[in-house]
């Protein structure tokens, strides 16, 4: 039997938008296709196996929280991370976890360490909470789709020169609010801000990430819920 392996990073932390049911629709889009679903963790002060597992997630959280899981990240799974994600495995970091995808964020009068798989930087600059439903047009190999979502974060994210969104913003705020980019995605790597959670509301996104995972093309189901809900997210975003 196939299985999909995913690796839960930080789940005692970084849950704070019930990005649990990320995990749980995964879980589910593959049992419903007869594909096995192993589910580990990793928090803080564990190792990971680069080889171990096909998905690896973060998902958000709050401030303190965010200090330690970035420190502990640089310092016991970014060279795993590195070689996970050079030889394809999926990399999906949502908000808070996004944020740690790049270089640095500054937070304050600290500068939080990223673990470099991609190349951006993330500031908490003057204004208010970037906040509200979002949806963006993403492109992940089969046509352009929307993601929609719900985005609330304080830091405002940069993409280094060459580096690819993961989307464009049809409506909301996205990264920063200026350059109208969501997101960032480079092969198998993908971090984004929307949330909610996000893969309930765009199971298209949850099949195709199981798609590059097992480096496999996914039997369709009868979607008529998921896409209902999908529906909704989009009318609640705008677009």
């Amino acid at each position: 039997m196939t299985t999909l392996r995913v690796c839960a990073l930080y789940p005692d932390l970084m849950n704070i938008y019930a990005d649990r049911g990320n995990l749980a629709v995964l879980r589910a889009r593959c049992e419903w296709r007869g594909l096995g679903f192993e589910l580990g963790s990793s928090s803080l002060g564990d190792t990971v196996d680069p080889d171990a597992h096909d998905l690896f997630y973060i998902g958000g959280g709050q401030d303190r929280d965010q200090v330690a899981v970035a420190h502990d990240m640089v310092a016991t799974k970014r060279e795993a991370l590195h070689a996970a994600a050079d030889r394809g495995a999926v990399v999906l970091a949502v908000c808070g976890g996004y944020q740690l995808l790049g270089h640095s964020y500054e937070l304050g009068d600290d500068e939080l360490p990223g673990v470099g798989l991609v190349d951006l930087r993330t500031v908490r600059e003057p204004g208010p909470r970037l906040i509200g439903n979002c949806g963006i047009e993403a492109d992940l190999g089969t046509g352009p789709r929307v993601i929609a979502g719900f985005e609330n974060h304080g830091g405002r994210t940069y993409l280094g020169p060459g580096e690819r969104p993961l989307g464009t913003v049809l409506s909301g705020h996205g990264n920063n609010g200026r350059d109208r980019l969501e997101g960032v995605h480079r092969r198998n790597v993908i971090g984004t801000y929307l949330h909610g959670p996000l893969l309930p509301k765009n199971v298209w996104l949850a099949d195709r990430l199981i798609e590059l995972a097992l480096g496999a093309r996914l039997e369709p189901l009868d979607d008529t819920l998921e896409e209902a809900a999908h529906a909704s997210a989009r009318r609640a975003a705008g677009v």
